[in-house]
């Protein structure tokens, strides 16, 4: 588990891969890269995308 979004590389804390990451704890969806709102919604679209 790193400490960074897939999609940009940008750094989230722990506490936002525990909320929003998967199993793995891969985050795909950030602040940086998408909007607040649609986190949830870009993430498993992001996830679903890459399997």
């Amino acid at each position: 588990m790193t400490n960074q979004c897939n999609h940009c590389e940008a750094f989230v804390s722990r506490n936002f891969i525990r909320v929003f990451g998967d199993d793995q704890g891969n985050v795909y969806a950030c602040p940086s890269c998408s909007a607040n709102a649609g986190i949830s919604q870009v993430s498993a679209e992001r996830r679903a995308a890459e399997s």
